[in-house]
């Protein structure tokens, strides 16, 4: 036990001093800070702004405003130089459920779609959207990702009838997309191969991070999963700075990294964290969680507009979807980046060392 504590300490101690370090003998910003000065409230209100639009009714999945919502995502990646992880940005897929008076939910495992198609059914055509930046170690990989659709609309409201999704998600797309960029900004290749992924389907059962999970071949190369799902409200109008922090319990450097960040670059942030034993439910973190792979998952707690047509780009609290931006950047990097990290065996209670 006294070896696995050390390593962690020894990781983290490193990676602060290598930072240091750095910025001593090269008199500038360090990796780490030129990524954090792409992060911004203008870009954060210009992709959500675009993507809760009511000219995109809700991005419900499988519709043509999902399809512009992707096009959007796939638009700024091209234009940013990243590549897609496939041969396209576009991860396409189908769902099938039995037809809709009958009850039943969407599936995505061919074992299920076979014994559905035996029958009346629906069918849905959806798409992942996925870039990546090569690490120097290609065999070893990181994920961070948000879903993009929502809810739709409903033509029979009373009143406003668009569910816009700001929050849900719009708000953790923009981190991903601000990410992107830091990364990019930072001039320096990760140690670990990072792919940016926005799912679609979460709203209809997560269905876009099962299919990856289940079609992608270096699936067991994934080291640790970052996901993001409604960042940018307020759950307590006195609380302006809160943040539910969800982190793989037996991976206990993803909530030292957090704390040690917020107060090395003086972030207003105020996180509640909760280690889970294995946090599944909630968003697609779920997919990776009953893989065994570490998590972290930010999430500003639930809201009166959740699911609900007041979910708007003007409720946002912008100021607090650009620090949560910030510190995942940094967790990412160091996800990336740190080779040395703890967890705890499903099938064991002691802690074993890792090298990620």
């Amino acid at each position: 036990m006294k070896k696995l504590t050390f390593c962690i300490l020894l990781a983290t101690m490193s990676w602060f001093a290598t930072t240091n370090a750095y910025a001593k003998k090269n008199s500038g910003p360090t990796p780490e800070e030129k990524g954090l000065a792409q992060i911004n409230q203008a870009n954060a209100e210009a992709f959500v702004r675009f993507l809760a639009a009511d000219e995109l009714k809700g991005r419900e999945a499988g519709t043509e405003e999902g399809r512009i919502a992707g096009n959007y995502i796939a638009s700024l990646l091209q234009q940013w130089g990243v590549s897609p992880v496939f041969d396209s940005y576009f991860q396409p897929f189908e769902a099938y459920r039995v037809e809709r008076q009958k009850k039943g939910k969407l599936q995505v495992h061919p074992d299920s779609i076979q014994l559905i198609k035996q029958g009346v059914h629906q069918k849905y055509h959806m798409r992942n959207v996925l870039a990546k930046i090569d690490g120097k170690n290609k065999d070893e990989i990181v994920i961070i990702g948000a879903h993009y659709d929502h809810i739709g609309y409903d033509p029979m409201l009373d009143g406003d009838q668009i569910y816009n999704g700001a929050d849900d998600n719009a708000s953790g797309v923009s981190a991903v997309l601000q990410i992107v960029r830091s990364f990019l900004a930072t001039g320096k290749q990760p140690e670990r191969t990072v792919i940016f992924a926005f799912w679609d389907g979460e709203e209809k059962g997560l269905l876009g991070s099962k299919y990856f999970a289940q079609t992608f071949p270096q699936i067991k190369q994934v080291k640790g999963y970052l996901n993001f799902d409604m960042i940018g409200r307020n759950n307590d109008e006195s609380r302006p700075w809160h943040v539910v922090y969800f982190f793989t319990k037996g991976t206990p450097a993803f909530g030292e990294w957090l704390k040690e960040d917020i107060e090395h670059y003086n972030l207003n942030l105020q996180p509640d964290y909760r280690a889970w034993d294995n946090p599944v439910g909630g968003s697609d973190n779920e997919t990776f969680a009953k893989l065994g792979i570490p998590i972290m998952w930010y999430h500003t707690d639930w809201h009166p507009d959740y699911h609900l047509p007041g979910d708007e780009a003007d409720k946002i609290n912008w100021d607090k979807l650009v620090e949560i931006t910030k510190t995942s950047f940094l967790g990412l990097w160091k996800m990336a980046n740190i080779s040395c990290l703890l967890y705890t065996s499903d099938a064991a209670d002691d802690r074993i060392s890792v090298d990620l």
